[in-house]
């Protein structure tokens, strides 16, 4: 299990970040930026246009895929310089991946915990959102830049809000509730097409949250992330926190791109409530999850039976470890646009009565 401190105390939220302020561009998890130069050049754009940061590319944002899986400790380096450089902000990641758990030994904890610095991404980048969180440090689960700053046409308002929120906010508290958006998306736009850059996704009405499971309202810190990556955490079991440290905190879970099947969930849930990590949480936070693929869009009656029957294996698996937990649904964060990004390590309140999920320190 973990092989840092207890991190069940306090938390830091690292400082806000200002407009004109640098963040850094790092690529710790996969890149494609390297095969698609317009989306990325959007989605540096988008970080001076929209919100007034300078981005700053360091080494990793510039190579290619296969450069970054034969050298995880480059990965590394740029993340422990990112963090250590006084002038960089924030740090915002290029893309997800499916290997990141390679650079954690490659990590030297210190560096982080002695410069929290805000952290930015979601996907792969679950397992340095679980890193910080074994070192007490709150990031943001999102603002990945060729996803959600780029790749929409004009950006989602809902996003740009909450977006805004996660890197000005000087406290958690400002987040406040995480309202349901008005509409959604999950279609895929071909990034080899420029012309792909002035499209809108197609959206549709969003039907609104799904409560399950016990009635009573919780609160605690997120812990987790997308699913196949925690799954990875698990198999590799070197850089998760015991499980008395998730003990009363609000378990993250959404699934990718990979579309991952009702029987792949249940088998992954099994595994956590086997290994009594399911027990310790007081409640259990979904985001919508993607039903469609780049390769394949089976429609939207296939959509909504494969969300439901996500919806139904994860209620009924979370009820048999821990029926105590209330268990919320099609929440905006993970693989669907828009997004609210998520403060892993930030303490988050669900009450089932007023169907209300809402942030603070």
């Amino acid at each position: 299990m973990s092989e840092f401190p207890d991190s069940s105390g306090e938390f830091v939220v690292p400082p806000a970040l200002d407009r004109g302020d640098k963040v850094a561009i790092v690529a710790p998890a996969s890149n494609r930026a390297v095969e698609y130069p317009h989306v990325y050049e959007l989605g540096l754009e988008r970080l001076r246009e929209v919100f007034d940061l300078e981005p700053v590319e360091y080494p990793t944002a510039e190579k290619d895929a296969q450069y970054l899986y034969d050298h995880p400790e480059e990965r590394a380096e740029d993340v422990m310089d990112a963090f250590a450089d006084p002038e960089i902000a924030g740090v915002v990641t290029v893309l997800g991946g499916f290997d990141q758990v390679r650079i954690l030994s490659h990590l030297d904890p210190e560096v982080l915990r002695e410069n929290p610095t805000r952290f930015y991404g979601h996907s792969d980048n679950t397992n340095l959102a679980c890193y910080l969180w074994n070192l007490g440090i709150v990031s943001f689960y999102g603002g990945t830049l060729l996803t959600d700053l780029a790749m929409q046409g004009s950006m989602h308002d809902y996003t740009v809000e909450y977006l805004e929120t996660a890197f000005f906010a000087d406290d958690l508290a400002d987040f406040g509730e995480i309202r349901p958006a008005g509409e959604f998306t999950d279609e895929d736009l071909e990034w080899a097409n420029p012309d792909n850059l002035e499209r809108h996704r197609e959206t549709e009405p969003n039907p609104g949250r799904t409560w399950r499971g016990a009635d009573t309202a919780v609160s605690g810190r997120a812990w987790g992330g997308c699913v196949g990556t925690l799954d990875m955490q698990l198999r590799a079991d070197r850089y998760l926190p015991n499980p008395d440290e998730l003990a009363g905190n609000i378990l993250l879970l959404e699934t990718s791109e990979e579309l991952p099947d009702a029987i792949e969930v249940r088998e992954f849930l099994i595994g956590m409530g086997e290994r009594g990590l399911l027990e310790q949480f007081a409640g259990v936070l979904v985001g919508r999850a993607k039903a469609r693929s780049p390769h394949e869009d089976p429609g939207p009656e296939a959509r909504a039976e494969y969300r439901r029957n996500q919806r139904e294996t994860i209620a009924e698996v979370v009820g048999e470890y821990n029926p105590d937990a209330p268990v919320v649904f099609d929440v905006e964060f993970g693989h669907t646009a828009p997004i609210a990004p998520i403060p892993v390590g930030g303490r988050v309140e669900l009450d089932p009565e007023s169907e209300t999920i809402a942030f603070g320190d």
